[in-house]
C-alpha cells in the first residue's frame, strides 16, 4: 500500500544555531561593539521618529578592565517587557525593520545585530527603560543567549545600558586605545554624538559640510583623508558625489604610497547609514587605480548578513561606475587647475598612470603630457623619446647588447616589459603619427639595420660560419662601425612566450598581461634570432675578403667573429674593447694572406 506523504515542520537546533551565527557570522570580534553602537544609534533615531527630537542624543561607550566589562548607554527608545521578549530576545526580529523607510538614519536590517554580544561575552546585561513608560524599567540577563531572564527593577531615567561581561579570549578589547581606534574606524561617520572617556569619536566629514572658503575645504579635505588612512599620507583628495542610480557621496584621494608597474595599493571604505560596512571594498575602485584611497557612504547599498561585505547587486554596480567617472573627472580637473600637483602625481605614479591613460581617451590626453616613460637610460617624457620621427622600445631587460648600442648611438630605448608602456606608447605613436620601432623584432630590425648585400656564395658560407642552429644570418650595415655583428633574440616571440607560460600568470597581473597581449600577435614559424653581419666593420670586411679568395685562414676568423657573437650577445661589450679585437682579426687574416 502506498503511503501518504505528510508536512512537517523543520526542526532547529537553537543551540547549534547561536554558536554558528555566534561565532561564524563575523570575521573579527570587534564587529561586536560596532553592532551595539549601532543598535544604540538606531534607538536614538527610533525615538525621534516616534516621540519628536531628543534633547541632547547621545551614545556613551566605556570599558572598565578590573571589572571586564565593556558598557554602551544611550538615552534612546528603550524597550518595553513585550519588546525584549518580541524583538531583542528573538532571533532575526527587529524593530528596525519595521520602520525602514521612514528614515535613511536607520542602520539595523536583519536582527542579528545583539547576537553579537554573545560573541565575546559570557554574560549579557541589559536594563531598559521605554520612553513610553517612563516609570517602569526592566533588566535583562543572558549567558550564552539560548536562555534568558527579564525582572523589573527601579527607574533610574530613560535610557538604556548593556554591560558585555567580555570573555577572557576577547579581553584585549578593554584596552582604552584599541577600544578607541575600534570605535573611531567603525563609527566616525555616525549622526548621533558617541563619546568615550567624554571625548566625542565620531565627526562630521567635509563633504558633509562645505566651508566657504575653498582652501579650508581642501586643507579639511586633506587632514580627514590623512586621519583617515593611517598607512599613506594623501597627495590630493577628489570628490564623489550622488550621480546617476548612485547616492554614494564621500572623497577620493591619490596618496603617495609608491606604486611600482601594476602594485595593487588601492584602499575603499564604504559606510552604510554611517556605520562602516566594508573596509575593504577595492573592487568599487577600477582595477588600474592602483594609486587611489577613498571613503564613500550611501544608502542604497545593501549590506550582507554578516554586514562586512555588500552585495553584488544595482546599486553596487552604479557605485562602480560612479566612483570611476568621478576618478576621471577629477584627475582631468586636476590636471588643469593645479599643475604643481598634477606633475608630482605623474612622476610618483608614472608606470600606474600610462596603465590609467590606457583606459579612457580623457586620462590619456590629461596624463600623456607629464607622464614619464622608463627608459635604459633614465626616465623621459614622452617627447624625449623621438629621434627621427620614431621612438624605440624593447621587450628586453636591461644590461644586454641594446642598451650598449643604443647609448652609443644616443637614442633612448623604452623598455616594453614594464607595465604599461608598449600599450601606452603604440597609442601615444599612433595619436601623432610617430613610427614606433620595437627593437629586437624582424619589423623593428629591419628598420634598425640598413639592408646590404653580398653574392650568394658568399652569403651561405657566412650562414655556415657564424650562425648556430635556430639562428638566420642577415647583411645589413650599421654604425658604430666597430661592431662587427650582433645576434638578435626576436623579443616579441620571446614576450609571448613569456605570456604563454603558466608561471608568467602566476607572477603577472591580469591587468598587465591583457594589455601585453594586446602587442603580441601570433608569429608565423620563423627564425628564433638573427645574426645582422655588419659589412662596414674592417674585421668583418677582412674575412669575407679572405674567403673570397680561397684564404685557409678565413675559417679561423670566421671563428673568432662567431666566438666575439656569443660573448657580446651574453654580456654586452663595451666599443673600445670591440676596436682591439677587430684589429686581431684583421692582423690574423692580413698575417696569412
Amino acid at each position: 500500500m502506498r503511503r501518504m506523504s505528510t508536512t512537517r515542520d523543520t526542526s532547529v537546533d537553537l543551540n547549534g544555531l547561536l554558536t554558528v551565527l555566534g561565532e561564524h557570522l563575523y570575521s573579527t570580534p570587534k564587529v561586536a561593539v560596532r553592532e551595539l553602537v549601532q543598535n544604540a544609534h538606531d534607538s536614538i533615531t527610533r525615538r525621534i521618529i516616534e516621540g519628536g527630537p531628543v534633547e541632547g542624543p547621545r551614545i556613551d561607550v566605556e570599558a572598565d578592565a578590573d571589572a571586564g566589562t565593556i558598557t554602551i548607554s544611550d538615552n534612546g527608545a528603550g524597550l518595553t517587557e513585550a519588546e525584549i521578549h518580541s524583538y531583542l530576545a528573538t532571533i532575526g526580529a527587529g524593530y528596525t525593520r519595521l520602520l525602514r523607510g521612514r528614515s535613511d538614519d536607520l542602520i539595523g536590517q536583519f536582527g542579528l545585530g545583539f547576537l553579537s554580544a554573545f560573541v565575546i561575552s559570557d554574560e549579557v546585561v541589559v536594563t531598559t527603560t521605554s520612553f513610553r513608560t517612563p516609570h517602569e524599567r526592566w533588566e535583562y540577563r543572558s549567558r550564552g543567549g539560548l536562555n534568558y531572564d527579564v525582572r523589573s527593577v527601579p527607574p533610574a531615567g530613560e535610557c538604556t545600558t548593556v554591560v558585555l561581561h567580555v570573555k577572557p579570549l576577547h579581553r584585549t578589547l578593554l584596552d582604552d586605545q584599541q577600544l578607541e581606534r575600534t570605535l573611531r574606524r567603525y563609527c566616525v561617520l555616525l549622526e548621533h554624538p558617541v563619546h568615550m572617556d567624554g571625548q566625542r569619536i565620531n565627526v562630521s566629514p567635509p563633504w558633509r559640510r562645505q566651508l566657504s572658503d575653498p582652501t579650508e575645504q581642501a586643507a579639511a579635505e586633506l587632514q580627514f583623508a590623512a586621519d583617515f588612512d593611517p598607512v599613506f599620507q594623501p597627495l590630493c583628495t577628489l570628490p564623489v558625489v550622488a550621480s546617476g542610480n548612485s547616492d554614494a557621496r564621500g572623497l577620493l584621494w591619490v596618496h603617495d604610497g609608491s606604486t611600482y608597474g601594476n602594485s595593487d595599493n588601492r584602499s575603499m571604505s564604504v559606510f552604510v547609514r554611517g556605520m562602516l560596512l566594508d573596509d575593504d571594498a577595492t573592487d568599487l575602485l577600477p582595477r588600474w587605480a592602483g594609486f587611489v584611497g577613498g571613503v564613500v557612504e550611501s544608502t542604497r547599498l545593501v549590506p550582507t548578513a554578516s554586514r562586512e561585505d555588500l552585495q553584488r547587486n544595482d546599486a553596487y554596480l552604479a557605485t562602480q561606475a560612479a566612483l570611476s567617472e568621478a576618478l576621471v573627472t577629477g584627475l582631468a580637473q586636476l590636471a588643469a587647475e593645479r599643475p604643481e600637483v598634477w606633475r608630482r602625481i605623474t612622476r610618483r605614479h608614472s608606470e600606474a598612470m600610462l596603465g590609467a591613460a590606457l583606459v579612457d581617451d580623457r586620462l590619456f590626453d590629461v596624463i600623456a603630457p607629464n607622464v614619464v616613460v622608463p627608459t635604459a637610460g633614465g626616465e623621459l617624457r614622452p617627447d624625449e623619446l623621438v629621434r627621427d620621427g620614431r621612438v624605440h622600445l624593447t621587450y628586453e631587460a636591461t644590461g644586454g647588447f641594446r642598451e650598449m648600442l643604443f647609448a652609443a648611438l644616443q637614442v633612448p630605448l623604452a623598455l616594453g616589459f614594464r607595465y604599461g608602456v608598449s600599450g601606452f606608447l603604440h597609442k601615444w605613436c599612433q595619436a601623432r603619427g610617430i613610427t614606433l620601432v620595437e627593437v629586437g623584432t624582424a619589423e623593428g630590425d629591419d628598420a634598425l639595420f640598413q639592408p646590404a648585400e653580398l653574392d650568394d656564395s658568399a652569403t651561405a658560407w657566412l650562414q655556415r660560419n657564424l650562425a648556430d642552429e635556430g639562428e638566420e644570418v642577415v647583411l645589413a650595415r650599421f654604425a658604430p662601425a666597430s661592431l662587427p655583428l650582433v645576434r638578435v633574440v626576436d623579443q616579441k616571440a620571446e614576450l609571448r612566450k613569456r605570456l604563454d607560460d603558466d608561471e608568467a600568470d602566476a607572477r603577472i597581473s591580469a591587468m598587465a598581461l591583457a594589455m601585453a597581449r594586446l602587442y603580441t600577435d601570433r608569429l608565423k614559424d620563423r627564425a628564433a634570432a638573427r645574426v645582422y653581419v655588419n659589412l662596414d666593420n674592417p674585421a668583418l670586411a677582412a674575412v669575407v675578403a679572405a674567403h673570397m679568395m680561397e684564404n685557409p685562414r678565413a675559417e679561423e676568423g670566421a671563428m673568432v667573429l662567431r666566438a666575439l657573437k656569443n660573448v657580446i650577445s651574453a654580456t654586452g661589450l663595451l666599443l673600445p674593447s670591440l676596436d682591439v679585437l677587430n684589429a686581431v682579426v684583421e692582423r690574423a687574416v692580413e698575417d696569412n694572406g
